[in-house]
Formats: C-alpha cells, structure tokens, sequence
C-alpha cells in the first residue's frame, strides 16, 4: 500500500459512486455545520452591538431572533423549492443563471465563491480564538493552530464525502445534544420560575449609567444585521443536492428543512434564555470576556462536567463548520466550469470520486487569509455576512422571476 493510499484512501472507481452518496445522518454534518454552528455566535454578534444599552438592550434580543427566524424560514421554503426545481445543484448561481441572466449569475456564483472561502477563514479562527482564550498560552500558536486544522478539514474531504460525514457526525451531534440540553434545562427552570429563573453561575452585570443611550432604529437594524450573521449556510443542501441517495429531492429536502428547524430552535432558545437569565454580551477586546454561550450553560447548569463537554464541542464545531465549505465550493466549481467560466479541471473527481481541485484551491486561498489576518477574522465579519445575503437575494430574485422565453 503506498503513502497516498494511507493518507487519502484507495482510489475510487465511477461505479462505486453510489456508495459514496449520502443520507440525512450524514447531510447534516456535512451540508449543515456551518449553519448550525452560527447559533454559537449569531445572538452574540447582535447582542455585543447592544453593550452600550445596558440592561436594556437584553430584552431587544428576543424580537430582533423572532424577525431573523421569520427572515430563515422564508429562505428555507424558498431554498426547498430550489432544490425541487434544480436537483442537479449549483444553488444560487444556476437559479440566477437560468432566470436572471448570466451577469447575475456569475455575480451570484462570486459571491458564493467569496463567501465560502470566508467561511473557511472564519469557521476554523473562530474556534480556535475560543481555545485560545481558555487556555492563552496557546496565544502565540494561533497561525500554527489555523493551517494545521485547515490541513486535516481539507485531508478528510480528500478521502471523500461519505468518510467526511461519517467522521464529523460524532462531534456535530454532540454539540447538538449538549445545546439543546441546555436549551431545554433552562426553559424548565424558566417557566417554573414564572419567568425569573435564578443562575446556578450569576453572569456579569450589564452596563449601566452613564453608559446607557438610546436605542436609535440605526443600532437595532445593525443588531439585526450582525445577527443574521446566523443564517449563512443555509444555501448549502440546494447547492450539493446531487450528493444525496435516491430519491435524491426528497432526501435533501429533509436535510433542509432538519438543519432549519434544529436552527430556529436554538436561536429561539438562547433569546428567550438570553433575556430571562438577564446575559449581556462581554466586550471581546477586554479582559474577562466571556462568550455569550459560556455565560449561558454555566447559568443554567454550572460550571461542572456538562459545561465543559458543552463548551468543548462548541470548540470543535466552530472549527469544523469550515466543511459545509470544503463540501460545496468544489461543486459550485464544478457547475461554474460546466459553463466555461472556469478551467474544465474544476469538473473531473480524483481517486476518491470528489472534486480534487476545487478542494485544494479552496484550501490554499482561506489558507492565504489566514496568514494574512494572522488567524483573527474581526475585519473578515461584514464582507462574510455580504457574500452570503447576496447570494440569498439574487436566488430569491430568480426563483420569483418567470421563466424566460
């Protein structure tokens, strides 16, 4: 057996191709990480923007989750529909293509690509910025930490999509688990509290004084803003549809409409527990910052085992929610290169039956960011939230415009 064997897998034959189709257990770590995972940090970036309100601006965390709820739902009966109408995949860049015209589609497909390479970026920096600031001696090592999980998401994916669900499931549905445990816990104690529940783990007083100002409709459409920063990802079944077992529709379709509703379910959860517990966000360029989660699991259940297992997952999750891009950038690829907008190469599979080299320009251009930004992605945040509701708009665009003649 030679070294690229060990290190990749044998090769593939077209035959077994089959095979290496998914179900839902395995589409939803590979095609929902990225969405699942912004649970983790899309209340958070709404909230931080509501710091300099005090307690005040806690409660505005319940009705601006309740409009990004309504705005991804919208997107996920839209994107049902996608997927229904296109099974071969290519999301927002074939739906645009086919009904808007080819500018839009390649407009649509650019930001896809720009997108993607950003979540890449941001997934693994954001977990390993939360390591970092568990334990800061690991501080000087965060470059380090980047490439080395860049190069392990980017060898799983090179030994074939099956394998890399099959290897990201146990972490995925532990996070789950651990969240919606808490999610769960916490709106017991909540309701049988009448609404005041008391924290097993006190968190951080919320400004106050003369810090407090008005709530301006301008900062509570920035909340929102950043908070939609939750709904990235969304996009990816309807662009990997064709990775699915028979009957494909259906079955991406159920992936979907899973990832969504385990989404909604905790964005719903950490907002109401959020404003119940009385959780403001921490400044994070301070000392004694505290993630809006770790505030809230230490609330509800203390600092003990069950903190530390949740809070280790969320690790995990945050850096492997890079896959759902390593999963779809090389099929966007592909269909981009089907139209000879990109080097046909972009559309043949390697030994284990996957798009190798959109795999490996994907991981050398995030790799590229992260040298550049030195593994911190504060400044990458807007244009990650810019990609991705572009892409949203031209698809919702596409699927509403009637077909052209």
């Amino acid at each position: 057996m030679s070294f690229l064997d060990i290190l990749l897998g044998k090769p593939l034959a077209t035959a077994d191709e089959r095979a290496e189709q998914i179900g839902m257990a395995e589409g939803i770590p590979i095609f929902g990480l990225d969405a699942l995972s912004s649970a983790a940090y899309g209340p958070e970036a709404a909230l931080t923007l509501l710091i300099a309100l005090g307690a005040a601006g806690v409660r505005y965390i319940v009705p601006i989750s309740a409009c990004i709820i309504v705005l991804l739902a919208i997107v996920h009966f839209s994107y049902r529909q996608t997927i229904a109408a296109y099974p071969g995949g290519g999301g927002s860049y074939t739906v645009a293509s086919a009904n808007l015209g080819k500018i839009p589609g390649l407009v649509a497909g650019a930001a896809l690509m720009i997108d993607y390479i950003l979540v890449v970026a941001v997934g693994i920096s954001a977990g390993v910025g939360a390591l970092v600031s568990a334990a800061p001696r690991l501080q000087p090592h965060t470059l380090a930490l980047c490439l080395g999980i860049l190069a392990v998401i980017t060898l799983t994916n090179l030994r074939g999509v099956r394998e890399a669900g099959i290897i990201f499931m146990a972490p995925t549905f532990l996070f789950l688990g651990t969240l919606l445990a808490t999610v769960l816990i916490g709106t017991v104690k909540t309701v049988m509290a009448a609404g005041h529940p008391i924290a097993v783990v006190a968190p951080p007083a919320p400004l106050a004084g003369s810090l407090v100002t008005a709530a301006s409709a301008w900062v509570l459409l920035q909340a929102f803003a950043n908070g939609c920063t939750a709904m990235t990802g969304v996009e990816a079944v309807s662009n990997g549809t064709r990775a699915f077992r028979e009957p494909t529709v259906h079955n991406a379709q159920r992936t979907l409409s899973v990832i969504i509703g385990l989404l909604i379910v905790l964005l719903a959860g950490i907002a109401y527990l959020v404003r119940a517990y009385g959780i403001a966000a921490t400044d994070p360029g301070k000392s004694g910052y505290q993630s809006v989660l770790s505030m809230l699991v230490a609330a509800v259940a203390g600092r003990g085992w069950f903190y530390y297992v949740t809070i280790g997952s969320i690790l995990v999750i945050l850096s492997l929610s890079a896959n759902t891009a390593f999963a779809d950038f090389p099929r966007l690829c592909r269909a981009v290169a089907q139209n000879n907008f990109l080097p046909h190469s972009f559309g043949y599979r390697g030994r284990r039956l996957v798009y190798t080299e959109g795999i490996v320009v994907l991981a050398i251009l995030s790799g590229i960011l992260l040298v550049l930004f030195g593994g911190i992605t504060d400044r990458l945040i807007p244009l990650f939230a810019i990609g991705a509701f572009l892409a949203f708009t031209l698809s919702q665009a596409g699927m509403a415009q009637w077909p052209r003649a």
